[in-house]
């Protein structure tokens, strides 16, 4: 893949072909490797194993944010205010982050980012544990995460590809939800023990000071190891040239979007598991803590699967969202604690599936020189639906009740992965296909001129 923007330009369409949108997300298959084959790098495995500690102290210190906010309120808005706090600046510099990253060491810049996080989550903790803490104090900390967040993200993310290169990347994003998934197994579980046993303050220590391994790791890696990325320079219109190198994209422009509609209305658990563990079943912080730990099983899940397929097609991004909405819908039903809890896997893998396959065709779809600023656009969209969806979220919870909140975002999730499927089968002039094979049934979208040669054939035998 060439380093230069302007070298990314994508060749002219076959008229025979699949339509761009389709066809370039299966020019971005890599070939097929073991589900851990990135491990084998040494700097990237430095990488994993402090993302491990440090994601595991992410998850606890959400579980206790949402949690004394709900203590200190008793409102599932306010803890949808502070949802939204956190990912606000995603929103609003999300861009500009991304041309901060492009420009700047991605090494260098995660160690100040990873430290800034370190001293919120100590800041939050000493508050808490003396008995100081107000509802504000923990809208600051989570808007402070969030400036953070803005350069972090696009740099951790952009990052993988100087740790492993291309032939590992589809691989490498993978795991990376993986270790995300694999800390929120361990994170909701300790922090619920935390906040029942010593209280929320020690969920915040925890976090704070489990950023020293992935600042040790960082520390570590040899730099020689890394493979280069040419930086871009310092220069006016930097986040205009991202934003037309997305435009000229389908493949880009519609994956972005549908991750935002998932984002924005299903992704709004805080909102919707502590409603449903404390006003629904009425079971505590425990429950809380259940819901996001078999959720974050069947996101394990999902992520290792990705690993194995290593494929990244708009089809599986499709019908992983409308799975996802479909399941949301079904739960916001269910009649007791344990049918709802048991929901949570299957919510997770379908999520899980959209995330991975949404972020995996963007990086590898995408030129080095412009990762920083696509993936901040990318994560902006996901990232920053949050402060639109959680305070909607919210006050639909508290007028009408959790159950209609959530079945609403399911049904918005559902029907936007289905516009989206209808509109790319009618710019491609696709049609849906549906026969057997080897006894299985097969249901897609083929070209209509495939399909007519296929009737053509069927009639004439």
């Amino acid at each position: 893949m060439s380093s230069g923007p302007g070298a990314a330009s994508a060749p002219a369409p076959d008229p025979n072909d699949s339509p761009p949108a389709l066809k370039s997300l299966k020019a971005t298959e890599p070939r097929k490797s073991s589900m851990f084959s990135s491990l084998k790098v040494r700097n990237y495995r430095l990488f994993f194993l402090g993302q491990v500690v440090s994601n595991t102290g992410t998850w606890m210190q959400r579980i206790a944010q949402d949690w004394l906010v709900l203590s200190l309120t008793g409102s599932a808005t306010a803890v949808g205010i502070t949802t939204a706090l956190q990912f606000l600046p995603m929103l609003l510099f999300g861009l500009y982050g991304g041309v901060l990253v492009d420009r700047l060491p991605k090494r260098r810049t995660l160690l100040v980012t990873q430290t800034s996080m370190a001293a919120t989550g100590i800041a939050l903790a000493v508050l808490t544990l003396s008995g100081h803490v107000q509802v504000w104090h923990v809208y600051l900390a989570a808007f402070a995460v969030g400036l953070a967040t803005v350069v972090d993200n696009p740099a951790r993310q952009s990052f993988v590809s100087e740790m492993v290169g291309p032939d590992q990347l589809q691989n490498a994003v993978s795991l990376n939800s993986a270790n995300f998934q694999s800390a929120r197994l361990v994170g909701p579980a300790v922090a619920g023990l935390m906040i029942t046993g010593v209280g929320t303050g020690w969920a915040f220590l925890a976090n704070g000071l489990s950023f020293i391994a992935p600042i040790a790791g960082l520390l570590m890696m040899r730099a020689r190891e890394l493979y280069p990325v040419e930086r871009a320079p310092r220069g006016k219109g930097q986040m205009r040239e991202g934003l037309r190198y997305v435009a000229g994209r389908p493949e880009l422009i519609w994956t972005i979007v549908l991750a935002g509609f998932v984002s924005t209305f299903g992704f709004n658990f805080p909102v919707y598991l502590s409603a449903f563990a404390d006003d629904v079943f009425r079971a505590g912080a425990g429950s809380y803590s259940l819901f996001n730990t078999l959720m974050a099983v069947g996101s394990l899940a999902g992520a290792l699967l990705a690993a194995r397929r290593g494929t990244a097609r708009m089809r599986v991004l499709i019908a992983g969202a409308l799975a996802f909405g479909a399941m949301e819908i079904v739960a916001a039903f269910a009649p007791s604690l344990w049918m709802f809890a048991l929901l949570m896997a299957p919510i997770g893998i379908f999520g899980m599936t959209v995330n991975v396959t949404a972020n995996s065709s963007i990086q590898m779809a995408t030129d080095p020189a412009m990762r920083g600023r696509v993936m901040a656009l990318y994560m902006m969209v996901f990232m920053g639906g949050a402060p639109l969806g959680a305070p909607i979220a919210g006050w639909i919870t508290d007028a009408y009740g959790v159950r209609v909140a959530l079945a609403v975002g399911g049904a918005i999730t559902a029907t936007a992965a289905v516009t989206i499927a209808l509109l790319l089968a009618r710019v491609g002039d696709l049609r849906l296909s549906v026969g057997w094979n080897r006894g299985h049934p097969r249901v897609g979208f083929v070209p209509r001129q495939r399909q007519e040669e296929l009737a053509r054939v069927a009639r004439a035998a």
